[in-house]
């Protein structure tokens, strides 16, 4: 009971759009608990029709043989195909309706009864760890391309660095051939 009660004060003080929200699409998980509404066959059709004088509504017949119908939910933050013509339906809630939601929701502490989006908290950063990071060339084994002069900066510099390694042997050999005369600039 006083579960109850505190949900009737949590629903009280969350403001009107998230009521709105709740009302239109209920949440999975306090839905489960409820039984649809029986829907009545035929023959009842047939019997609340001649039983006019009663009152009776055909919804409010119930038999012990119909059972109740599981509901389904549809998910407002995600598309939808429709069942006949296959085609894909937008959501109903765009990205940025889905993000002033989820920001409402948790300012009142009540983000776990929305349903699946991407943005919720937290979501952003699973889909980082299942996906990586998706940038060309940060996988194994694979190169960015860059620009010419990133490519091949590398061997530029290895080429330097062996220059540097060979140059006492250089240095000798420029001496021996008279200091620069005879000379040759691609020794052979």
């Amino acid at each position: 009971m006083s579960t109850r009660i505190q949900q009737i004060e949590l629903a009280s003080a969350l403001p009107k759009r998230l009521l709105d929200f709740f009302r239109k699409y209920p949440p999975p998980a306090l839905t489960q608990g409820l039984s649809a509404p029986a829907t009545p066959s035929p023959d009842q059709d047939a019997v609340a029709s001649t039983t006019s004088l009663t009152g009776l509504n055909a919804t409010m017949i119930e038999s012990p043989a119909t059972q109740p119908a599981p509901v389904a939910y549809n998910n407002p933050f995600q598309p939808t195909k429709h069942y006949r013509s296959g085609r894909w339906h937008s959501p109903v809630y765009g990205l940025r309706r889905q993000a002033e939601m989820v920001k409402l929701a948790e300012k009142h502490g009540v983000v776990s009864l929305l349903p699946y989006t991407i943005k919720l908290p937290g979501e952003r950063a699973k889909r980082r760890e299942e996906r990586g990071l998706r940038v060309k060339g940060t996988g194994v084994g694979e190169r960015v391309k860059g620009k010419l002069w990133e490519r091949t900066l590398k061997g530029r510099l290895e080429e330097r660095r062996q220059a540097m390694l060979d140059m006492p042997r250089l240095i000798q050999e420029w001496k021996q051939k008279g200091h620069g005369r005879g000379w040759k600039k691609w020794p052979k």
